[in-house]
């Protein structure tokens, strides 16, 4: 009886044993998904979740509804190319190589696609690429080549080119839903990258959208008609105002030659009508000006209509198919643009319209719906999140930091207090000169270094960043205590002014002071 009893306990002990034993598959399983979503140039002030006075967008609010929507997300350098490797790479520009479009990416560098691959993730990236070298540390990739037309795509695969007849956002979510349907393996976690092409300029609707505002009149932002009194040299000396620098292409004032017999039919009955009307109006001054903003505004928003309808349909397949209840889903923009603001289109500068974008994520169990950040965070933060939401090591040359505490309402008390912004692109397209610069809460200083200009915003009290006030006596104490943080940041992220080890093509002064307010 008594052996009895010892070999029934011993069997017990086994047993509960080997179920204490982790299961690989079964917490391969827990692990979630992970959907990073980015559109090109979409500006947060045209997303309604943000309070846009000029669009709806419903499929976008339903993150923000069902997630966390971050108030004060913005990006390391204001630029397509350079936003996404420091997305992949979790590192400054100057870090990662990739400082200006033109650049080619180095592949062979560490990338959080690759970290994931590692730790059992099948990897995808969908859509606009434009790193010029070809993807690394992906299982599936479909890209567009280069930036990418708006109808027609040729998109290339590890197999050869695909040649697609349609509208490039349609198509773009009909190769995420493909890899989600058919080509993924349904035994591993997944991280797909789903990068829309729009709405980068030129602004070319879907055929569903093109009669889309043509009854209203889009509200114009408060400083269309800014003369940059207020500000130094580069504000007033660039080439991306709507007054200028709209070309007849932007416009849609030429034929588009990039669609098909039956799709310029569509495109001529939209767009015939509205030239007709301008060219018998024979307008100039203001009153022109306000009908580029009109024209281009339109188009603009039109475009996204159509991101809005194609991120509705994933979240759509997500919920039919289950896979919502253990997906992270991310929705931002490479960087913000300007509506109009200060008269411009485009991005590049520190100002707040282009360093800003939007950040909405879903998280089901983790996120509570419906919640709100005030934290500064960066692009520079996504690959970490990606990791630690994987539970994977982050690197630790990796320099931003994962916001999963944020999403779970844990922020550290620790978080960062203010932000670091370096742009390079210059002479070049726009002609926005080369600037870096710190921003916190309420201030933002930045130096214009090659031609030795300084700024400095008080965001509290001048949050549309009209006049600088760098040089009122009243913020002496305040500039002194950004050029030290400014330089506290610029050595906690390694940037001497070389990149990847090589000395800049021009040197940087430091010292400097400015020429004019």
């Amino acid at each position: 009886m008594k052996c009895q009893r010892l070999a029934s306990l011993l069997l017990v002990t086994v047993v509960l044993g080997y179920l204490a034993i982790p299961c690989p598959a079964a917490e391969k399983a827990t692990r979630p998904n992970v959907i990073y979503i980015m559109s090109d140039d979409h500006a947060s002030h045209a997303i309604s979740c943000y309070g846009s006075k000029i669009n709806k967008t419903p499929n976008l609010d339903r993150l923000a509804d069902e997630g966390m929507l971050f108030r004060n997300a913005f990006c390391t350098n204001s630029i397509c190319g350079p936003c996404r490797a420091v997305v992949l790479t979790g590192k400054y520009s100057h870090l990662n190589g990739f400082v200006r479009n033109g650049n080619t990416f180095d592949g062979s560098q560490q990338t959080v696609a690759k970290l994931l691959q590692g730790a059992g993730y099948q990897t995808a990236m969908v859509g606009k690429w434009h790193l010029k070298s070809e993807p690394t540390g992906f299982d599936y990739w479909h890209i567009l080549i280069g930036q990418g037309p708006y109808y027609n795509p040729p998109m290339k695969t590890p197999e050869g080119t695909v040649k697609h007849t349609g509208y490039t956002t349609d198509i773009i979510t009909d190769a995420a839903l493909d890899f989600l349907k058919n080509s993924r393996d349904k035994d591993k976690p997944f991280f797909l990258m789903y990068h829309h092409k729009a709405p980068h300029r030129n602004w070319q609707p879907g055929p569903k959208y093109l009669n889309l505002y043509d009854d209203v009149t889009i509200p114009e932002p408060d400083n269309l008609f800014d003369d940059y009194s207020g500000r130094g040299t580069p504000a007033g000396h660039q080439e991306m105002t709507v007054a200028k620098h709209l070309n007849a292409n932007d416009l849609k004032l030429v034929p588009n030659r990039s669609l098909n017999d039956e799709q310029a039919a569509v495109w001529n009955k939209a767009y015939g009508p509205k030239n007709k009307a301008f060219e018998e109006a024979n307008l100039e001054g203001d009153d022109l000006i306000r009908w580029k903003y009109q024209r281009y505004i339109k188009d603009y928003l039109r475009c996204i209509a159509s991101v809005d309808e194609n991120v509705g349909r994933l979240l759509d397949y997500l919920d039919e198919s289950g896979l919502a209840k253990n997906t992270i889903v991310i929705y931002t923009s490479d960087q913000g643009f300007y509506l109009g603001d200060h008269g411009w289109f485009d991005k590049r500068f520190m100002y707040e319209e282009s360093l800003r974008s939007p950040l909405m994520v879903r998280w089901p169990g983790h996120v509570k719906p419906g919640s709100v950040s005030e934290e500064l965070v960066l692009n520079l933060d996504f690959a970490e999140t990606f990791l630690d939401a994987a539970d994977k090591e982050i690197p630790a040359d990796m320099q931003g930091e994962s916001l999963v505490p944020v999403l779970e309402g844990n922020t550290p008390d620790d978080w960062r207090k203010a932000v670091y912004y370096r742009y390079y692109e210059y002479p070049a397209v726009h002609m926005v000169h080369k600037h870096y610069g710190v921003r916190t809460a309420r201030h933002k200083l930045i130096f214009f270094h090659e031609i030795d200009e300084w700024e400095l915003f008080d965001l509290q009290k001048d949050p549309r960043e009209m006049k600088s006030v760098y040089a009122d006596p009243a913020y002496a104490g305040v500039v002194a205590e950004l050029k030290t943080e400014l330089q506290r940041l610029r050595k906690q992220y390694k940037d001497d002014d070389t990149v990847r080890g090589q000395p800049a093509k021009r040197p940087v002064r430091s010292g400097a002071r400015s020429k004019k307010q």
